[in-house]
């Protein structure tokens, strides 16, 4: 936890990346097509200087992103994916070019082959979004040209294509959404008892 808010205090001075739509090209996941989609944010922390945002209004952001952005796949295998708010930092306005903050997501992601029933990555997988940069936000900050909702939205669709290239890396490093994956987990430890 304290490893989480530490990284948003980081982040509240640091500039984030270019939008994206979905109007972009679908990655190549093979076989991929989204099953369960949970999301979780009970234990979501919020960063030093942020908005209020309830652990209700990040699992509908971050649901509805998920599906709109996985969703597209038409495969003929299920995966589930299982996406857990760690953390948060929604800009607050600020003083423009002193103190202009910029709104950050912490995620942690593990996927599901239903097929097999097991997890595809051992741990969970951590990552970073930050909110998208348009010419009103990097001197003042999305405090200032966006409300709440818009910064929830704006990181959820974000994070969601961000976990869309994790899971394209994989297919194509490890082939996680063929017929014959080549990716091999390690045996689940079974439990020795006395008999």
């Amino acid at each position: 936890m304290t490893r989480i808010y530490a990284l948003l205090t980081a982040m509240v001075i640091v500039v984030g990346c270019t939008a994206s739509t979905l109007d972009d090209p679908l990655e190549s996941l093979g076989e991929f097509s989204l099953g369960h989609n949970v999301v979780v944010a009970g234990k979501a922390q919020k960063g030093p200087v942020s908005r209020d945002a309830t652990a209700e209004e990040w699992v509908s952001a971050m649901t509805a992103a998920v599906n709109d952005r996985l969703g597209r796949y038409q495969g003929t295998q299920l995966y589930h994916l299982g996406i857990s708010v760690e953390g948060y930092m929604l800009a607050p306005p600020g003083v423009p070019v002193v103190y202009s903050p910029k709104s950050a997501l912490v995620i942690n992601v593990t996927a599901w082959d239903d097929a097999a029933g097991r997890k595809l990555n051992d741990e969970p997988h951590q990552m970073t979004i930050f909110e998208d940069t348009r010419a009103n936000t990097v001197l003042l900050g999305s405090g200032h040209s966006r409300s709440k909702q818009e910064q929830l939205d704006g990181l959820a669709f974000n994070a969601a294509r961000a976990v869309e290239q994790w899971l394209a890396y994989h297919h194509e490093m490890n082939g996680w959404f063929t017929d014959n994956p080549t990716f091999n987990p390690p045996e689940p430890k079974r439990e020795t008892g006395d008999q």
